[in-house]
């Protein structure tokens, strides 16, 4: 859609636009904030029934602040965000709206205050419509909980968006917000990107605050980040990632706008990228494979030098320090008879045993030695990491092993699997693309690569070298172009 505007009105073609069309359409005069707020408020009581991407929403305090971006846009002073209608994980905290996280626990939680983030978004004129829907406490990469209810895919309501954020992605898909403020540590950004055709951006760690999300629970606030967890957008096209970013992050008590590294480069033609495929560790459908390939294959056209290569990183080696320490950090809020119950099926497994199970049960009784030995080990990846990108600029890589999966509900999520060409993989296998950046703490961007198995999106992820996220985004953004992006859902 060209930056004219809706010609027909709030039509499809509108709804599947970027925030930045939203944003110029709001400056120009073309419709004001509360035309905008009431056109996505009719598609929300339209389409969120069937998708259920919402978990709350303050339809009447969101006018409000529409009537309000429309004055401040009269008088020539709009901000980053003006007007525009976003949604939130509903593992932020925000005022206003319960944030229940999906647990029956939180289900009356009204927080007194937004979380960082969140304000910030509030503050450069962002209208908070609703809380998108999330699996309890975020613990599942499918969207549902007993409180709220399962979310649909926007192509397939047959297929979960995937999760954690998959409502955000359901929510963003749909034409429900400009964006979504999502959160990711094992690929709740990067999963439901990919599932549903979208641009996600998982931030070098501690680059957004943190601060106000669940989990961990609001009786546990923590002064520091949980370690890996960040927060981050999931948009319609890579500059709606950058806008965000701009917006978003920084140092919780920062006075201004966040220093961020300018892009590496440009244009295509000056990158150096390095496709890294990993069948015997981290098998993938074909479908995906292509997608990644594909991606690689539209770099090499436009100039760039790609080569299918890697840092020096034994891959089972860094997922198994990722999932250990992923395991050990689920259970800090646990009660010490539940840990110790985890804890004595160690002897169940043999000690070469790398099973999930194995794996879990070890992490419940991590103890200073084994930690230490933990992240000595880290350090010798991230530093084979850093050397990498002293070479390459990027990585182009697979964000998960698979495209949409069905809804699957089951209570066992060891014994859930996940279909690709070559046969079964196991649920937790959907760590394993997202565990190489968020070990390392770099940041990474999700964009759309076309379609694969079923006819649903897939994405390629891009892998940056640490406090450069503005690099991702520009790649992505150099993507966007090349194969056209988000294609939308009729």
């Amino acid at each position: 859609m060209s930056e004219a505007g809706p010609p027909n009105g709030f039509d499809e073609d509108f709804f599947a636009a970027s925030a930045s069309v939203w944003r110029h359409g709001l400056t120009q005069r073309q419709f004001s904030a509360r035309e905008l707020l009431e056109a996505v408020w009719d598609r929300i009581l339209l389409r969120n029934p069937v998708l259920n991407a919402l978990a709350a929403y303050d339809y009447e305090s969101a006018l409000d602040a529409a009537c309000e971006s429309d004055a401040r846009l009269m008088r020539g002073e709009a901000r980053p965000l003006e007007g525009l209608p976003l949604t939130i994980k509903d593992s932020f905290e925000t005022v206003g709206l319960t944030t229940s996280c999906g647990a029956m626990e939180l289900v009356d939680h009204c927080p007194g205050d937004d979380a960082v983030a969140v304000a910030r978004l509030r503050a450069a004129g962002a209208i908070i419509l609703a809380k998108s829907n999330v699996p309890r406490l975020t613990g599942d990469f499918q969207t549902y909980s007993a409180l709220y209810g399962v979310t649909g895919h926007p192509g397939d309501a047959a297929r979960s968006p995937g999760g954690s954020s998959g409502g955000a992605a359901a929510a963003v898909a749909a034409g429900f917000c400009a964006f979504d403020l999502a959160s990711d540590q094992g690929g709740s950004i990067r999963w439901p990107a990919h599932a549903c055709g979208l641009f996600g951006l998982k931030p070098s760690w501690g680059q957004i605050p943190l601060l106000g999300h669940i989990p961990p629970l609001p009786a546990m606030r923590l002064k520091n980040p949980p370690d890996m967890a960040v927060a981050g957008p999931i948009a319609r096209s890579a500059g709606d990632l950058d806008l965000a970013l701009s917006v978003a992050a920084g140092p919780i008590n920062a006075r201004g706008p966040a220093f961020l590294r300018k892009p590496r480069k440009k244009n295509p033609g000056d990158l150096r990228l390095a496709l890294w495929l990993e069948p015997k560790s981290a098998p993938v459908d074909a479908s995906v494979e292509a997608a990644v390939r594909r991606a690689a294959q539209a770099f090499r056209d436009a100039g760039a030098r790609v080569q299918e290569t890697r840092p020096a990183v034994d891959f089972a080696e860094a997922f198994e320090i990722y999932a250990f320490l992923s395991f050990a950090m689920s259970f800090a809020g646990m009660p010490k008879e539940t840990r110790d119950e985890f804890a004595a099926k160690v002897k169940n497994f043999d000690a070469a045993d790398k099973s999930y199970q194995a794996l879990q049960a070890r992490a419940a009784k991590l103890d200073a030695a084994t930690f230490s030995r933990l992240v000595e080990r880290r350090a010798a990846i991230n530093g084979a990491f850093a050397a990498f990108f002293e070479d390459y600029d990027a990585i182009l890589c697979p964000p998960a092993p698979c495209v949409a999966i069905e809804h699957d509900v089951s209570p066992d999520l060891f014994a859930r699997r996940l279909e690709i060409d070559g046969g079964f993989l196991p649920y937790y296998d959907l760590l394993k693309w997202a565990s190489l950046a968020s070990l390392a703490h770099l940041p990474a961007a999700v964009a759309p690569a076309g379609l694969g198995r079923h006819g649903l999106p897939c994405g390629v992820q891009i892998i940056c070298a640490f406090d450069e996220d503005r690099t991702a985004v520009a790649i992505a953004a150099m993507l966007e172009n090349l194969l056209g992006g988000f294609r939308g859902f009729r």
